[in-house]
């Protein structure tokens, strides 16, 4: 096996090796990122076979939950390179610092997040949808309120495990998390063991439970972990601290506009779409759901990127960093091969795992062929936004995806999927289309200032 390794040139020996890196500390997070969109794949199955009302209902109200969440859990993100640096540098105390501090952020915001949520009746009058769907949409979002100060207090213990590239238990504790929604979906949509039939509203409390036992078991981990022994992060708590916070908030606050802005164009687009009748708004939500699946695997991707570059630069190392980042956009496009191609083949099969109805499948397999197109374009920039967290560079790409998304995506699709001003309204397909040069014009922005601020890094140094 040595003497193999030897007789590969040294850069295609560095890129295995680091290929190697990557997939061990990114492998459990494609696990864990699966099993957590493997939850919502079958929130929405189990709901669609309860009925067309409440798979409508589910894609309205994850148009409005998934900002809100993906906002809250993106400010915390803030916590993985901040962390990965600190044990670059074995500064034990300032790890400990970030993460109580990190905790106390977390409280409040996932207190502000659930209130947003169960106040979120009025958005629906406004897009007119469905007052059937409406009820369904309100009673699953006030349900899932009940759960984002968990998923707010997890997301702190998951980024500090992840940062010490302690990503296996993560993975196991989503599986056990998945393993719970299932049954609990069961018991609460149908009705069972003396349940409630609670339809598709019952999703959103077996969400908001498993949020809890996600977080319970995860901070029992903690407390017993060696990883954390040096650390004590639950001894000599310290109070909020003014300077503290605020380096967290600058640093995760434009990481959380971004996963809002990419993740609120598919909510404008899904309100856009509401008075088109459910089964547009159906068909859309079948190919988020099953993209959002695939788009797990580039954004686990991303999120070892972010803990692999910086910790190579806590440790004073920004060649290796900027290889990292090399080897990650590589990776990327093959990844990206791969998604794309089983979307092209499978289309069809895919839309009628999700619903009996074939309009719907028509339309979701429509959708579906145009989702494969922006595989690429969807996986180059997310690995490069997570590569420049690595770098605690989030505030121009939260204007690279600004720009792209809302005044390059939003726009074209409205246009091509409502208007008559660049021919006849294509509905959804339209909307998409924007989705597509949106993601494209975010690739481009991103891979550009990775390359910037890389090379800005290996000259400083």
């Amino acid at each position: 096996m040595n003497q193999s390794l030897q007789a590969i040139p040294p850069s295609s020996r560095q890129f295995w090796n680091e290929t190697l890196a990557i997939f061990k500390l990114g492998f459990p997070i494609i696990a864990t990122q699966m099993a957590q969109a493997a939850m919502g794949f079958t929130d929405t199955v189990m709901a669609g076979r309860y009925g067309d009302n409440d798979l409508a209902a589910i894609a309205m109200g994850s148009s409005l939950w998934m900002p809100v969440m993906l906002s809250l859990t993106g400010v915390l993100l803030a916590t993985t390179p901040l962390i990965a640096q600190a044990f670059g540098g074995n500064n034990f105390n300032r790890i400990k610092q970030v993460i109580q501090q990190s905790t106390w952020l977390a409280l409040v915001l996932g207190i502000l997040a659930g209130t947003l949520l169960w106040h979120a009746e009025p958005v629906f009058h406004l897009a007119s949808v469905d007052a059937a769907v409406t009820v369904i949409s309100v009673d699953y979002l006030q349900a899932l309120a009940w759960g984002l100060p968990a998923t707010a207090l997890y997301q702190v213990l998951r980024s500090s495990n992840e940062a010490f590239h302690r990503t296996q238990p993560i993975m196991v504790i989503s599986f056990i998390a998945l393993a719970c929604n299932i049954p609990l979906n069961y018991l609460l949509i149908y009705g069972a063991a003396g349940l409630p039939e609670l339809g598709g509203a019952g999703c959103g409390w077996a969400t908001s439970i498993v949020m809890w036992i996600q977080f319970l078991i995860l901070l029992f981990y903690s407390l017993k972990s060696r990883s954390f022994k040096k650390i004590r992060f639950w001894a000599d708590w310290s109070r909020p601290a003014y300077r503290q916070q605020t380096e967290i908030l600058r640093l995760g606050i434009p990481i959380g506009i971004s996963l809002f802005i990419e993740v609120s164009m598919f909510t404008i687009i899904a309100l856009f779409l509401a008075p088109l009748g459910p089964q547009i708004v159906a068909g859309h939500q079948i190919t988020i759901s099953f993209s959002s699946l695939l788009f797990m695997i580039p954004l686990s991707l991303a999120m070892a990127l972010t803990i692999r570059t910086g910790y190579a630069l806590g440790k004073g190392q920004p060649e290796q960093a900027r290889f990292i980042c090399k080897t990650g956009l590589i990776l990327a496009i093959l990844i990206a091969s791969a998604t794309s191609l089983v979307i092209f083949l499978f289309a069809n099969t895919i839309s009628t795992l999700y619903t009996e109805s074939y309009e719907i499948q028509t339309i979701a397999t429509k959708l579906l062929v145009l989702a494969a197109i922006f595989q690429f374009s969807d996986a180059l920039q997310v690995t490069s936004a997570g590569a420049l967290r690595g770098y605690k560079d989030t505030k121009i790409p939260m204007f690279a995806v600004f720009f792209a998304s809302w005044l390059v995506g939003l726009p074209l699709g409205y246009s091509l999927g409502l208007t008559e001003f660049l021919g006849t309204p294509q509905g959804p397909e339209g909307f998409w289309i924007g989705l597509i040069a949106g993601l494209t014009a975010a690739a481009l922005l991103l891979v550009a200032r990775l390359h910037s601020v890389t090379r800005k890094y290996i000259s400083d140094e």
